[in-house]
Order: C-alpha cells, then structure tokens, then sequence
C-alpha cells in the first residue's frame, strides 16, 4: 500500500497559515507528498521545501484570479495538486493549510486504509472535523460548522474537489466512504487577529469578487473581531497534536469568550436542542454516502 499526501497553499507566511504543522502531521503515514504552492509574495516555496528533504515535492501554479466566485478556485489549486501525483499511489491523504492532525489517530488512519485498500466500493475515507475558534481554547459547536468530511481519497483522477474545496465528487456523483475514528483538528479560525482580518479580505476576492481593499473598507476593521462573531463556543478539554506546541506558545492575543451567549435563530437553536438531546443532526448537509465498516 503506497499513500501520497497532497495539498495547496499560497502566502502561507503572510496570512499565517499552520502548513508545517499541517503537512507535518500526517508525513508519517505518508511515502510522498505534493504540495501545490501557488504564486507568492512571501517565502512560502522555501518554508514548503525545508519540511523534509526528498519526501516532498513541489509544483509551482498560478491562482486563476478570475475565479472569484464561491471559493472555486480553491478545488482549482486542489485538483492541481492531486493530478501530479504519480499512478502507483493507492490512497491519496488531503490536508488543507489550516488542518492539522492529532498524532494519536495516526494508527487508526493508517489501518483503515489497509483495510478498505481491497475494497473498490469504499471511494475515500471519512473523518471527524473539531473547529478551534479565536484561540486555542475554544471550539465551535453550532450546526453552521461542517461534522464531517473526506480526506482520504482513491489514487482516480476522475475524484474531483467540489466546490470551494470542502470536499469531493467523482463524475459529479457522491463519493461511498467509510468513516474512520479520527478527527481534524481546524485552525482556520486561530491566529492573530490583524493576520485573520487579513486573511478574510483576502478571502472575500475568491468568494464574493471584491478586492482586498474593498473587502477592508467594507469591514472598517484592520483587526477581526472574533467577540463579535460567534453563536456558540465551547471550552476545548483534550490535548492539541505535538506539531502545535510551538505555535500554541506563541500566542500573543486574548478573546473575550462568554461561553453562555448563544447568537442563534429560533429555528437554529430549536435544532441544536434536538441534536444535544436525542444526537441527530436534522437536515444536515452531507457531501458522501457512508458505507458500512
């Protein structure tokens, strides 16, 4: 069983993105690994390269700035990465730049791509999704924020990243998955506030078509302000992967987190009592068909 992990990224030093940590965390259940590296104006190739010598390689691209709609160019990036990886590679490991995986599910990733390698019904693997919120401490549990998604896909370039990069679709169709017990670990939404506020305007080019400079005079802000924009958060009790220890130590900003504010419609907070009581998620999206283990 050979597995190549893939991913994109551009300016990851100027919007702080965790892509060590991310790619760094998986390398282990990883024999290659490619790493779509975008047009930069920061050190981002370099940072990319320094990772691990001869276990990565890197293919240069150039964001179609004229995908400004709905994220697409991000499963533009993706499919990029995912078709340079070579034929003789049976599982294909997908991490964004702000994902990171928690050392203690290694093994169970690991053995269920050996257990499902011989079953050509099971497309990708499925996994748990944590989204950390302002800082390290915090979780978002509302029903805005996605449970799950595929992240380990078959070596077919007829998969396709759908969308704005959440996840994939072969030939237009759902993917069959099985789920696996581990989680990602989110961190999109965990950096300093001027980088995040940054990052979002930057964002809003690819989703809403509206320039960096737009997107800040419509936001009036040059710092996110994270208190003002959560519906519920959670205090997080585990332990974060090893590979984040660093940046953890770094912080050097705080949140006012009032974990008793909720921020939901009626509709939505009827929902959420359902979920927490009887542990079903109605309505939920789901981008996969889950198979049977």
């Amino acid at each position: 069983m050979k597995v190549c992990g893939f991913t994109f990224i551009r300016n990851a030093e100027k919007f702080d993105f965790p892509i060590v940590e991310a790619i760094t965390s998986i390398l282990p259940v990883c024999d290659h690994f490619v790493v779509a590296v975008g047009n930069s104006d920061d050190k981002t190739r370099e940072i990319i390269e320094k990772i691990s010598l001869g276990k990565i390689t890197v293919t240069e691209t150039v964001w179609d700035e004229t995908l400004q709609k709905g994220g697409e160019v991000y499963a533009a990036e993706t499919n990029k990465a995912f078709d340079a990886i070579p034929p003789d590679y049976d599982w294909c490991f997908y991490i964004q730049g702000d994902e990171v995986v928690h050392e203690k599910y290694l093994p169970a990733i690991k053995n269920a791509m050996h257990d499902n390698l011989n079953r050509k019904e099971v497309e990708g693997l499925l996994f748990r999704y944590k989204h950390f919120y302002g800082t390290y401490d915090y979780v978002a549990v509302s029903r805005k924020w996605y449970r799950n998604e595929i992240r380990v896909i078959r070596n077919d370039k007829t998969i396709r990243s759908y969308r704005d990069a959440q996840g994939f679709r072969k030939n237009g169709q759902k993917l069959n998955v099985v789920s696996v017990d581990a989680e990602i670990y989110h961190y999109g939404w965990v950096r300093h506030p001027r980088f995040m506020q940054e990052k979002m305007d930057e964002v809003r080019k690819f989703y809403d078509g509206i320039s960096e400079a737009e997107a800040r005079k419509k936001a009036g802000e040059q710092e996110f302000n994270y208190s003002g924009n959560y519906d519920m958060l959670a205090k997080f009790e585990g332990t974060h992967p090893a590979v984040m220890k660093e940046r953890i130590q770094r912080l050097n900003w705080q949140v006012d987190v009032d974990l008793s504010k909720i921020r939901m419609k009626p509709k939505y907070r009827l929902l959420h009592f359902i979920e927490k009581t009887f542990g079903m998620r109605l309505f939920e999206y789901r981008n996969y068909r889950v198979l049977k283990n």
